[in-house]
């Protein structure tokens, strides 16, 4: 899916493919079924007919075969340094590099999901062998939401609830999960305009439930939101909001677009209308900045900006988007190994 955004508006478009796959699972019914008549997960309803997703989705023997684990991940000012880069989840190796290259420890390994796509596991793994939180961002991309409420979809989801439960009672390590990213703006199907907020209230707390009732009692539930922009129409996220019991913590996505722009600047107005909401911790989910707005000044600014407003940290998308976000001028990745050095890294 393609579309644009005005470079004001502090985040770029779409900056990776999404896909979904529809076949029938009717072996995947079977199996989770099962695995219920075992007792070794709980569902809130019964599973019903074989509905098309994708065959990926089929479950296999053994994904669940510890009892649910409650896990919450530590948190602290500046404790999170994480990134997305390109090529991940079929390989963690870009995350690897990342990390050799910025001579810094990232603990939070981004990747994004369409709507059907299955737990990425190997992953996940991956991240916890390399100290780090998986963090997954569900695009329901051309989904129809009324459908997510009357629990059309609850195949799909109990068994990506049961995946990632059974993940956290293997590894005692738990995951950081969004959904619908950045709905106060335009540009996503699932955005601003398309779907009214009090409907993606409702789909987003079906969605919790529906992973509680599995007991992925291992999910840091991340209400993502897009930067306030009033020029460009990006209104504040206040309609959108679940209510704490459905949220974990906050994300925030934006991105310095321009050489002017500074932490207060871009990120502070939305700051302040989350802190009206809730005062749960925040994160900044999805950041950047390019070369062309003096890439390493702002990546300082960043560091000092999570540290100032007293939030858990920030994410780096590590890719091409309105600007290339890479990281490779030798400036830039000094800046971020300095800056590393000031944060209170946590192990999950």
């Amino acid at each position: 899916m393609t579309t644009s955004q005005p470079d004001s508006a502090g985040q770029p478009p779409p900056r990776r493919s999404r896909g979904t796959r529809a076949v029938v699972i009717g072996a995947a019914l079977v199996l989770a079924a099962a695995l219920v008549t075992a007792g070794l997960i709980k569902v809130s309803k019964p599973i019903g007919p074989a509905k098309p997703v994708s065959s990926s989705l089929a479950p296999p023997v053994g994904t669940f075969s510890h009892h649910p684990v409650k896990i919450s991940l530590p948190t602290g000012k500046a404790a999170y340094l994480g990134a997305f880069a390109k090529g991940v989840p079929g390989s963690y190796a870009p995350m690897t590099s990342l990390a050799l290259a910025t001579g810094a420890h990232l603990n939070v390994a981004l990747y994004y999901s369409g709507w059907y796509e299955r737990f990425q596991s190997a992953f996940a793994i991956k991240a916890t062998d390399n100290g780090a939180v998986p963090f997954i961002q569900i695009d329901p991309t051309g989904i129809r939401f009324q459908g997510i409420v009357n629990g059309d979809f609850d195949h799909y989801l109990r068994i990506m609830a049961t995946d990632v439960a059974g993940y956290g009672a293997r590894t005692g390590q738990g995951v950081i999960i969004g959904f619908g990213h950045e709905m106060n703006g335009r540009w996503f199907s699932w955005g601003y305009k398309h779907v009214a907020p009090t409907l993606f209230v409702a789909a987003w707390r079906h969605i919790v439930n529906v992973f509680r009732a599995q007991g992925a009692d291992d999910v840091t539930w991340l209400w993502t939101v897009n930067i306030i922009d009033k020029h460009n129409h990006i209104p504040s996220p206040d309609p959108w909001w679940p209510g704490s019991s459905y949220v974990t913590w906050v994300g925030i996505d934006g991105y310095y677009l321009k050489p002017s722009w500074s932490f207060a600047s871009l990120f502070g107005p939305t700051i302040k209308a989350v802190r009206k909401l809730t005062l749960d911790q925040i994160l900044i989910s999805e950041t950047g900045a390019s070369p062309a707005v003096g890439q390493s000044a702002k990546i300082t600014d960043l560091f000092t900006g999570v540290r100032k407003y007293g939030l858990l940290g920030f994410v780096w998308f590590d890719g091409n988007g309105t600007q290339n976000w890479t990281l490779k001028a030798p400036a830039s990745l000094a800046a971020f190994r300095q800056g590393a050095k000031t944060f209170n890294e946590v192990r999950p």
